[in-house]
């Protein structure tokens, strides 16, 4: 079976990460399997599994906006992706204002899964440091 633009694993990521960029809240949601997960590392007040297109989609990263200086822009640019299979590691860099004032600028991997079009699980990686002392220095 030939694989289209539109369920080709690599072109599902960077569609995603583009919308993100660009705030393009139907396409965000469109991508994800409604059962996916996604694994944030560390131990941080986000860092767990987080289970469902919903909770990951408002729980996860729509609740980033309390951390975040929301009438500041938040800068997504996706780096890189490479595919294997179902498989794509995709790296990007956030750049944001905390709510604090702080710089926030990270460089973030992530080791989606893609099935029928759909993201259905990812396992992101960043420098953890980094998100606890700009966005959750008082934890």
């Amino acid at each position: 079976m030939a694989t289209t633009a539109r369920t080709d694993p690599k072109s599902v990521v960077v569609r995603y990460v583009e919308a993100v960029r660009d705030g393009d809240a139907q396409t965000i949601f469109d991508s994800f399997a409604e059962d996916a997960t996604w694994l944030y590392p560390g131990s941080l007040p986000i860092s767990r599994l987080w289970e469902g297109r919903d909770a990951i989609i408002n729980d996860f990263l729509g609740g980033m906006g309390a951390y975040l200086d929301t009438s500041a822009p938040v800068i997504i640019e996706l780096v890189s992706a490479f595919a294997d299979g179902d498989r794509v590691l995709a790296e990007w860099t956030s750049k944001a204002t905390a709510a604090g004032g702080a710089a926030y600028d990270n460089r973030c991997a992530g080791v989606f899964t893609v099935r029928d079009g759909k993201i259905t699980s990812v396992r992101e990686y960043a420098d953890t440091r980094h998100v606890a002392d700009v966005l959750f220095p008082e934890a």
